[in-house]
């Protein structure tokens, strides 16, 4: 076993969902319930327990639960979204995280953060700026963290809606992005790009193992010929909407007791 794995059932409403940076596309919510359940599925097969965050019909863009909370060690920190009517998305992923027996903490205003602005890269912690996530978000994040171990750096982000949607990391520790979309690659001690925008995101199963968006078949090919697998999902109709393979779960390998 991986790790547990927190998960969200889309709403009915999920093709109203935010877009910031893409033109509106139409899309189908039945679909998005399969991707999803594909997805989730993805995630059992490969050792990770699901744990499913009570849905939030009112919420459109409540699948997208990695940005509700942000875990590091045995400390969750409850995000406050830049964008006002997602803030209904935290109190569902409360109360698990506090099931789970997480050291529970959560950004006070004026702080905004969202849990997509935040890469972790062993104990270095970026978080983005410039978008959803103001400079108070990384002070309480940074002073919720720290404590416990992390290095926390702030990072610009202007051209996609979150950190994460621009760059993720290997398991070596490689930060991977689609360079058009990356403000500032010098940021990160080691930076390669990929030649597809779905290609920048990846979900570490353990081992070898890369979850990753089907729409990326030359990055597959990249990290494969680099030695990792690639385990690839469509998830199309959340391409839509600017989600990824990240922000569709939020995986916690150390449970607190």
């Amino acid at each position: 076993m991986q790790g547990k794995a927190l998960v969200r059932r889309p709403s009915g409403r999920v093709a109203e969902g935010i877009v910031t940076h893409l033109e509106r596309m139409p899309v189908d919510a039945e679909r998005a319930v399969r991707q999803w359940e594909g997805y989730v599925a993805a995630l059992r097969e490969n050792g990770w327990e699901t744990v499913e965050v009570p849905p939030e019909e009112e919420a459109p863009d409540g699948v997208f639960v990695e940005d509700a909370v942000v875990v590091y060690r045995d400390v969750a920190l409850l995000a406050r979204p830049g964008a006002e009517e997602r803030r209904r998305e935290v109190p569902g992923c409360e109360a698990v995280v506090r099931e789970l027996g997480y050291d529970v903490r959560r950004v006070e205003a004026p702080g905004t953060l969202d849990g997509g602005d935040v890469l972790k890269v062993g104990d270095t912690v970026y978080v983005g700026q410039g978008g959803r996530t103001n400079a108070e978000g990384l002070r309480q994040l940074r002073a919720a963290f720290e404590p416990a171990g992390a290095q926390v750096f702030g990072v610009p982000v202007t051209s996609v809606l979150h950190l994460k949607s621009a760059v993720t990391a290997l398991p070596d520790g490689t930060v991977i992005g689609y360079p058009e979309a990356v403000d500032a690659p010098s940021a990160f001690p080691r930076f390669r790009g990929v030649p597809e925008p779905e290609g920048a995101h990846v979900v570490l199963l353990g081992g070898s193992r890369l979850l990753m968006s089907a729409g990326a078949p030359r990055s597959a090919e990249l990290f494969a010929e680099m030695g990792y697998q690639p385990v690839p999902v469509d998830i199309g109709e959340f391409e839509k909407l600017e989600g990824c393979v990240t922000c569709l779960s939020v995986r916690l390998r150390e449970v607190g007791p």
